[in-house]
């Protein structure tokens, strides 16, 4: 896992770096204009003896800075470069203003325009070196007019210096207008809002390119981005029988609505709880078992019977939700699952019905996971669903690692947003990101039943022993990888089958 900052995180990582003498501001604007260059050279495939033509767009800030850099260092490849500046070189930042100068002397600085634009053909490079992680308030007026030219403007690409201009990197969330990017290339560490909302898109492809610093003590706020590592601990070892992996027991609903569960109780198997059954109302026992092998059965007929079998500690992780219903037995079920005192994924209607108070926020506990979609987000967390989806007014705008992170310290257990951008967080406050986007992406997830795979999937990884967080944020890792190596017309019934190739792919 890597972690991945906000903007304040990185302004205080350049700050450290500066303050301890490590590196002046000018020789981490240097290094960022060479690197960037590299990276957009290498991301089109030419070497140092191409040349091409560059449009490239300064901001009044630091942004603007690193993009006189560039400017100088294509000119001195050969490359025919026109420099446009949004603002007054006189205001610019020190060490904006020394790379201003260093440009000016080879090469002329010329207010941006609509004109200037106009000038440009369809085989330039335009990059974009308006405003960086700093941006706060929305382009408007001609800012704002310009980004409209510039998202029809034909160009052999597009390149973004450390964010898009106009999009916050502290949410992925667009501030009024913004100018969309084929390649962003960004400093040190991607930002929180290259994967969150809107960031994906806007950025095109991502490239995080080292400009020398080292982390220093980084203020709280950041999250950190899944990768295989989250999955260390998924793979079985050897010498261990059934039980000591852990008895996963999922709850179904009525005849007709067991499809959900037995998509969950499958998954938790395939995952690697030692046993797991699914727990029904008996006239679905026929059904559920025409359907099921592996998994065993149980009739249960209301939340009595639960807690009489709740009774057996090998039963030590639940799954209460997918295709479980909304009437009184369901609440009793749900009532029954939380008083146990096992670790328990909610999911599906079981959120609905946290929402409408069968059960209250106090019942929750930290060994708990919640797996709400965005609309039984909204249901569940009603005023910090509208903050998310309020347009923002400045940056940094509430985000969804923000939403979450509330989310989970007012219902007192982990929350797993779901999304192309699932968000996970404890109530303290850890944040964790699986970003399913660039070369990740897994748009086959967009299919009925696989929020119900990936409830099961967390709920064989706490049967076999791993805390809430660390099962959620496998499970997610888990799930998109799976429908990554499935591909093109994946349906959720595909994913516990083919969740062993995942496995295989861990060593």
């Amino acid at each position: 896992m890597v972690e991945i900052l906000t903007s304040a995180q990185m302004r205080a990582v350049e700050c450290a770096a500066i303050d301890s003498g490590a590196a002046t501001g000018l020789e981490l604007m240097e290094c960022a204009g060479r690197n960037a260059a590299d990276a957009m050279l290498k991301y089109w495939g030419l070497d140092d003896e191409s040349s091409g033509t560059a449009l490239i767009l300064c901001g009044p800030g630091n942004n603007g800075g690193d993009g006189f850099v560039v400017a100088r260092l294509l000119a001195a490849r050969g490359w025919k470069v026109t420099v446009g500046l949004w603002g007054d070189a006189a205001k610019l930042p020190p060490d904006a203003r020394e790379n201003h100068d260093r440009w000016a002397r080879t090469g002329s600085v010329h207010p941006l325009s609509p004109d200037l634009l106009a000038a440009t053909g369809a085989d330039t490079f335009i990059i974009d070196a308006l405003f960086g992680t700093g941006l706060t308030r929305p382009l408007s007026g001609g800012l704002a007019s310009l980004a409209g030219q510039l998202q029809h403007r034909p160009a052999r690409g597009r390149i973004a210096l450390d964010a898009p201009s106009g999009l916050c990197l502290d949410s992925g969330r667009v501030l009024g207008a913004v100018i969309p990017a084929d390649l962003t290339i960004t400093f040190h560490r991607a930002k929180i809002g290259h994967y969150l909302a809107q960031g994906p898109e806007c950025c095109g492809q991502l490239a995080v390119v080292d400009i020398g610093l080292q982390d220093a003590a980084i203020p709280a706020g950041g999250a950190v981005l899944l990768d295989q590592s989250v999955a260390r601990d998924v793979n079985k070892t050897a010498e261990r029988h059934k039980y000591s992996y852990g008895h996963a027991l999922v709850l179904a609903g009525g005849v007709g609505k067991g499809g959900a569960a037995r998509l969950a109780a499958r998954a938790a198997l395939r995952i690697g709880a030692g046993v797991v059954t699914l727990g029904c109302p008996p006239a679905a026992l026929h059904e559920n078992a025409c359907r099921l092998d592996a998994v065993m059965l149980r009739a249960l007929r209301d939340g009595d019977a639960l807690s009489r079998a709740l009774e057996d500690v090998r039963l030590n992780a639940l799954c209460v939700g997918p295709g479980g219903g909304l009437d009184a037995r369901a609440a009793e079920m749900l009532r029954a699952a939380l008083d146990a005192r096992r670790p328990v994924v909610l999911d599906a209607d079981a959120l609905t019905l946290l929402a409408q108070g069968a059960v209250t926020f106090d019942a929750l506990r930290p060994d708990m996971v919640l797996t709400p979609h965005a609309g039984e987000f909204a249901r569940l967390f009603p005023d910090i669903a509208a903050r998310l989806q309020d347009a923002p007014a400045h940056g940094p705008a509430y985000s969804k690692r923000d939403a979450t992170c509330d989310a989970a310290a007012r219902a007192g257990c982990v929350v797993l947003f779901k999304g192309p951008d699932t968000t996970i967080a404890t109530p303290d406050g850890r944040c964790a990101i699986n970003a399913a986007c660039y070369d990740q992406a897994a748009p086959w997830l967009a299919t009925a039943g696989a929020g119900d795979v990936l409830a099961g999937i967390i709920t064989g990884l706490l049967a076999r022993g791993l805390n809430a967080f660390d099962a959620a944020c496998a499970g997610a890792w888990v799930h998109s990888q799976t429908a990554r190596h499935f591909g093109p017309g994946l349906i959720a019934e595909d994913l516990p089958d083919s969740l062993p190739q995942t496995l295989r792919a861990l060593g």
